[in-house]
């Protein structure tokens, strides 16, 4: 091809383009939430249906839940701490000290505990799933998991999406807990604010239905982020590359799904 024949080929509409691209991302987000509903749907017929693999179950647990305690654990601790320190500046500028006890224990339980958790276990727990599923999909060993008659979604995506769904909602109490003590710990000690006033404060103005409250979304985001990982893994292609994009995607699915439903369902429990 010549450079005439060059400036003669008819130029591309950047407008056409943009559309192009927008209705390729729209198509792509139906897609993709489409894939998810089948999964789910597949995810819940096999959980009922035998042979039931407890021993994959309690692994899945322990891997998701026991192996995040620590880390939800420091990071509830710290977070408390934080959001202590910056209440008690905003109360102390109207003589309100003795409301940051309820304010943490209100922010922690209904806000920052399930939201982190399922975080901390999207970065933890979450990435390595998908890595892993991945990783079996290119190698075609969920092929020969077919080819043994050994369906695929029972063997590897229900134990961990069972895993997410009950897990979190543990260590959303664990950052109850932790978050609670951080919040005490600058209240109390270091700004010196008395015991019975924090835990009486606190007694008045939390109420169980904010604790269930966290629960809920706790389970709610367990399911999501460990469902959306075990999606990514088990649709990954081209090799290694496609495996480290797949995780990526489900990172940052994860974690923007997060903050989406903590806005609805913040809106559900408050209406």
């Amino acid at each position: 091809m010549t450079t005439s024949d060059l400036d003669s080929a008819p130029k591309r509409n950047p407008l056409v383009g943009l559309v192009e691209g927008v209705g390729n991302g729209v198509l792509g987000v139906f897609q993709t939430v489409g894939g998810l509903l089948s999964l789910a749907v597949s995810v819940f017929v096999w959980t009922f249906r035998p042979p039931f693999r407890l021993q994959n179950v309690f692994a899945q647990f322990d891997f998701v839940g026991v192996g995040s305690i620590v880390l939800v654990a420091l990071t509830g601790t710290f977070s408390g701490m934080v959001f202590a320190t910056q209440s008690w500046s905003a109360f102390e500028l109207f003589g309100a000290e003795s409301l940051v006890g309820p304010t943490v224990a209100l922010t922690v339980t209904r806000e920052l505990a399930p939201v982190f958790s399922a975080l901390m276990v999207t970065m933890r727990a979450c990435s390595a799933m998908c890595t892993e599923l991945g990783t079996m999909r290119v190698t075609e060993q969920v092929d020969a998991l077919e080819t043994m008659a050994v369906n695929p979604v029972q063997y590897l995506l229900v134990p961990r999406v069972l895993a997410g769904l009950c897990m979190v909602p543990l260590l959303t109490m664990i950052f109850d807990t932790a978050g609670l003590s951080g919040g005490f710990f600058v209240a109390v000690p270091l700004k010196g604010l008395s015991v019975g006033t924090f835990v009486l404060r606190t007694q008045n103005l939390l109420a169980p239905q904010d604790i269930w409250e966290g629960l809920a979304k706790g389970a709610v985001f367990g399911f999501t982020v460990t469902l959306i990982a075990c999606y990514r893994g088990y649709n990954a292609h081209g090799g290694a590359k496609g495996v480290g994009q797949a995780t990526t995607r489900a990172m940052v699915d994860a974690a923007v799904s997060v903050f989406i439903e903590d806005y609805f369902m913040g809106l559900l429990f408050h209406r």
